[in-house]
């Protein structure tokens, strides 16, 4: 299949291109800048220079492939809009000649009173509420004959990078502990950078409508911890936030991150074959890989 792809200078998009390679698919990525143009080359992609504005790019790229890999994002006011146009663009692009694969969140589900499914119910704290309507007018695309599928995963992990690096893992180095909201008792969805790929390449054959939880484990953040301390070196050091300090010091993603989150990766497994091979998450970030 030949394969149009956003964000694939990215972390999980760097994942992902690997996976779709090894799948024996063709990889044509979105590449905003040089380094971006050089990333993607290296992985055995063709780049198409260009960003998630450039809306007659996007359809051009949906329009040559066979199938369409969204994971572009950007940290900005206008994320939703920009989101919104650049789905609308390669969904007409690609029209229904193939999937196109678009990235949603689990946060969406707020906090959870034991494990859901993707029938559950949706409560989103404010940074993450604009997916909804996103998801919802992507979805409603398959009744116009296009073939939109929704993957959300879990909190992505490994080799060192990601969101929990980045708000955890690196404060601490410095800090000299790793912070937690609270007692850490609330559960943290979790998926290996790697698996998280396979799903996305795996969501090229499902059917049109599908949404998808990409959640290979559910730990309580006071178990991350320690691993959290020890990839940052310092091992044992672990300090304690009130939701109100956490909300200072990280910013609106501490609601996110102060969730208690259950989520059930059984449908993608049911229906797509997905097969997660990290499965202890705990020992993964400890050691960083």
């Amino acid at each position: 299949m030949k394969v149009f792809l956003t964000g694939g200078s990215g972390y999980i998009g760097r994942a992902t291109i690997k996976s779709l390679r090894r799948h024996g698919h063709e990889v044509t990525a979105l590449a905003r800048s040089d380094r971006a143009v050089e990333t993607v080359t290296a992985l055995g992609a063709k780049a198409v220079v260009g960003d998630l504005t450039d809306l007659d790019v996007l359809r051009a790229g949906a329009s040559a492939a066979d199938g369409v890999i969204h994971l572009g994002a950007v940290n900005s006011p206008e994320a939703a809009t920009i989101d919104l146009a650049a789905a609308e663009a390669m969904l007409d692009g690609l029209g229904g000649r193939g999937p196109y694969v678009h990235t949603g969140g689990v946060w969406v589900y707020g906090d959870t009173d034991g494990v859901i499914d993707e029938s559950a119910p949706t409560n989103p704290p404010a940074i993450t509420a604009w997916r909804l309507d996103n998801e919802a007018r992507v979805l409603a695309s398959a009744a116009a004959g296009s073939r939109p599928v929704v993957v959300m995963p879990g909190l992505v992990y490994g080799r060192s990078n990601g969101l929990i690096e980045a708000f955890f893992v690196e404060p601490a180095r410095t800090a000299g502990a790793v912070r937690v909201i609270g007692d850490g008792g609330n559960h943290t969805t979790l998926v290996h950078v790697d698996d998280v790929a396979d799903l996305y390449v795996l969501a090229l054959g499902a059917p049109a409508g599908a949404v998808y939880l990409g959640v290979a484990q559910n730990l309580p953040f006071a178990e991350l911890a320690p691993a959290l301390a020890q990839a940052a070196g310092h091992a044992g050091k672990i300090e304690q936030l009130s939701l109100e300090q956490a909300l200072e010091q990280m910013g609106p993603i501490a609601e996110a991150y102060a969730l208690d989150q259950q989520l059930s990766g059984d449908r993608a497994r049911r229906e797509l074959g997905w097969d997660p091979a990290h499965l202890d998450a705990v020992a993964d970030l400890a050691a960083g890989r």
